[in-house]
């Protein structure tokens, strides 16, 4: 069974990601496997790992931070997310181009 929920449904499309917390930089590292990989500067402790996630995705997708919905893994490296305002193929065009 694959970890990753890639598609578009009524709300938005959906991702699996992994979050490499106490990195050098925030970016996207790119697809791997079955999730999209990012990093992030911030330690994973009070959510700020979170949200270091959330800006990076705003900015590279060109959507709205309150468009990115953690649907799944709150307080996990592996995350499920529900993206409004950008259909799939738009989702992954944009990844790749990172």
């Amino acid at each position: 069974m694959s970890r990753t929920r890639r598609g578009s449904d009524t709300k938005g499309s959906v991702l699996t990601v992994k979050v490499i917390p106490r990195s050098s930089a925030n970016r996207i590292v790119g697809l791997e496997g079955d999730f999209l990989k990012v990093k992030v500067t911030s330690a994973p402790i009070g959510g700020h790992a979170n949200e270091d996630l959330l800006r990076v995705l705003s900015r590279s997708l060109r959507v709205g931070k309150d468009c990115i919905e953690i649907v799944s893994g709150h307080k996990s490296r592996l995350k499920t997310l529900r993206i409004q305002g950008i259909s799939k193929d738009e989702l992954f065009s944009l990844v790749k181009s990172q």
